[in-house]
């Protein structure tokens, strides 16, 4: 026959067990509840980030236009001034692409003489004329 103090002892622990599996069920409720709405969260995220980089690629990556028309002004093109405009600006032909809005091959080919730019892009690299170095940055950065 168990003695008392055996009985007492496995009674605590029995409701001990009963209480802690209460408490840990509220909390594993919680914290099943808190993984659906962090993950809800994260898809939403996702799909506002992916929204905000399409709207960026099409808002800041069309290319600088001119407010000329090709077709009135009588502009020039020379592969110096090109190379000229682009050292003054502090660019590599990379980043002037990105503000005209072409590869960079391209203006390497123009500034080398070996293929000329068409007029809507002459355009376009008139209106680059007039630019600053800090506004060449700061549409670079925003690009």
């Amino acid at each position: 026959m168990p003695n008392i103090a055996s009985v007492l002892k496995d009674e605590i622990a029995r409701l001990a067990r009963k209480e802690i599996r209460r408490e840990v069920g509220t909390l594993r409720k919680a914290s099943a509840h808190y993984r659906r709405d962090i993950a809800a969260l994260k898809k939403q995220v996702s799909r506002l980030e992916r929204k905000a980089g399409i709207m960026e690629k099409n808002v800041l990556a069309k290319p600088v236009t001119a407010n000329v028309d090709p077709d009135e002004a009588n502009l020039r093109f020379s592969p110096k001034g090109l190379k000229t405009q682009r050292d003054r600006l502090g660019l590599s032909a990379a980043d002037y692409a990105k503000l005209a809005g072409v590869s960079p091959l391209s203006i390497y080919n123009w500034e080398k003489g070996k293929t000329r730019p068409r007029k809507a892009q002459i355009a376009t690299l008139a209106a680059l004329r007039g630019i600053s170095k800090k506004e060449a940055a700061a549409r670079l950065e925003a690009m």
